[in-house]
């Protein structure tokens, strides 16, 4: 064969030029810095309307290729919540024959001055004896919204629903309070058809006091309960679900005799059972706890579960204190509950002063602490409608401040009631001046997995006197709860937390004698979390 030698000397140069333009283009390679957050902000001074801060600049300048980096202050956190009691009408509906109209004006007037005074959380009663203020296949429309067991509300409306479209509206937290046991209550009118007392008679048991109460030792109100608290995680936005103090009823409710379970009993004592009756009732409770908390996780991961519990323990525990024991009374035993984890927050409703000597609200936050072995959030009840003190409104205000300086991180507090604080404005006032100034992230859950949010994209357009900034809609990441918007006044940040559907803010450029120097954004999922931010210079 014969050798073209002309034609290979030129592969031979095409080659040689491929290369060079190869090394050509490595060595021009442009670079990107990447951004580095600070691991210790420093906490935010807070103020009425937003958080300010003052910080050392750190930045490297906005370059085309380069991300513009600073150092953000922390976001304000706590929880702060209160009760909205259904059953007799605590709280909402007021009475039991509003009309639809009546009762969701009374349920925004509720949510708007949650809203106003900076709260960020909503327990709300949504079945207080095996009844229903939401549509439900399994239990009959509640007495205390209609004023007749099974009627629908007229004009209808889901009210769940309602409340908690409304809520979320206002940045507010909705968690549905649910009474596992009880199963009519002595001020819900007649037992009639639609009761479960009437559909589920093997396993509801009547007390002393006209109440009834299902057996929570049968399998068949484990399995009822279950079945509600599934239904509802499945088929509403909630954020959470609650447990009140009612486990076993309290004694006085059955005249002071003993709980009338002797068919249970017996049948466990013949299929060979040995534990105590009193451990065969703690044990009955447990099981129900560990497992609407691992189906609650299993149907939506990011529905917190919460208890209420009474505040003591058992007495002595700690040293001093005395009263009665919901260990041995009501066969709740809390204390493992919060040792096992089997909880996302716990409340204990520490409702005595904080001088009290028997049962001292931080001698009993301290301890519920020590037993917070898998750091769990506390959030103690405080009793807002009635604390025995003369000055109701500087207690509470107190005791707000003084769980804020025992917990130290992810503090927070639930108000019994919301009536505590419609009824009393310099409840409100006190809390809106002090420790509730400013808005509050809920805190987050270390421990409940969540897909990191996406970095805003956002864009600013600098006026003559002002900065307008637009950043995506939430609406093209249905993960988003709120936002985040940081403005620098020369070094000093100014934090505001906003709803998720604000995607724009025009902000002065001078304010106070200060310009403004740099502007951040970052979005906040419905757990807490943060996504990284995006920051911009301006000059």
């Amino acid at each position: 064969m014969k050798i073209n030698f002309k034609y290979i000397l030129m592969c031979l140069g095409v080659a040689s030029v491929g290369l060079t333009s190869c090394a050509s283009n490595k060595s021009s390679k442009k670079i990107v810095y990447k951004k580095v957050e600070s691991k210790q902000p420093t906490k935010p001074v807070e103020s009425t309307q937003t958080t300010i801060i003052t910080t050392p600049k750190t930045e490297i300048p906005n370059k085309k290729d380069e991300v513009f980096t600073v150092k953000l202050p922390e976001v304000n956190r706590e929880f702060r919540a209160a009760w909205v009691a259904s059953v007799a009408n605590i709280n909402w509906p007021s009475k039991k024959d509003l009309t639809t109209t009546q009762q969701k004006d009374e349920a925004i007037k509720l949510l708007d001055m949650l809203e106003a005074n900076n709260f960020n959380a909503v327990i709300f009663q949504v079945r207080p004896a095996a009844d229903a203020l939401y549509k439900s296949n399994f239990e009959p429309w509640s007495y205390f919204l209609t004023g007749e067991e099974g009627k629908a509300p007229s004009p209808y409306y889901d009210p769940l629903e309602f409340w908690v479209e409304e809520a979320h509206k206002r940045g507010i937290e909705l968690h549905v309070w649910l009474n596992p046991y009880r199963a009519h209550h002595s001020s819900g009118g007649p037992v009639t058809s639609e009761s479960m007392v009437k559909k589920s008679p093997s396993n509801v048991l009547r007390l002393k006091n006209g109440m009834y109460w299902f057996d929570p030792a049968d399998k068949k109100t484990q399995d009822h309960v279950s079945e509600v608290v599934r239904d509802i995680v499945s088929r509403y936005d909630i954020d959470g679900v609650h447990f009140d103090d009612y486990f076993y009823p309290y004694a006085s409710y059955n005249g002071g005799a003993d709980f009338p379970d002797n068919s249970t009993w017996n049948v466990y004592k013949n299929n060979g059972g040995t534990l105590s009756r009193a451990d065969w009732r703690r044990q009955n409770v447990n099981t129900i706890i560990e497992r609407i908390y691992k189906e609650i996780k299993a149907e939506k991961p990011f529905v917190k579960f919460g208890i209420s519990p009474f505040g003591i323990w058992k007495p002595g525990y700690p040293a001093g204190i005395t009263g009665s024991s919901q260990y041995d009374e009501l066969y709740a035993d809390a204390k493992l509950w919060l040792n096992k984890g089997w909880v996302d927050y716990f409340s204990p409703q520490l409702y005595w002063p904080i001088n009290s000597t028997g049962q001292s609200f931080p001698k009993l936050l301290e301890w519920w602490k020590s037993e917070n072995t898998h750091n769990r959030h506390l959030w103690p009840g405080l009793n807002t409608v009635e604390v025995k003190v003369s000055d109701r409104t500087t207690e509470i205000t107190n005791q707000v401040k003084m769980a804020g300086e025992i917990l130290q991180n992810n503090v927070g507090v639930i108000h019994w009631s919301i009536a505590g604080l419609t009824k009393n404005p310099s409840m409100l006032s006190y809390l809106k001046e002090g420790p509730y100034k400013a808005k509050a992230l809920v805190p987050t859950m270390n421990w409940i997995k969540a897909d990191l949010l996406a970095k805003p994209s956002l864009s600013v357009n600098a006026k003559t006197s002002e900065v307008v900034m637009n950043w995506n809609d939430y609406k093209m990441n249905s993960k988003v709860s709120k936002w985040i918007l940081y403005t620098r006044y020369n070094n000093d940040w100014e934090t505001s937390i906003l709803d998720k559907t604000k995607t724009n803010q025009t902000i002065l450029k001078h304010k106070d004698g200060k310009s403004l120097t740099a502007v951040a954004l970052k979005a906040v999922d419905r757990l807490g979390n943060e996504s990284d931010y995006v920051a911009q210079k301006i000059n």
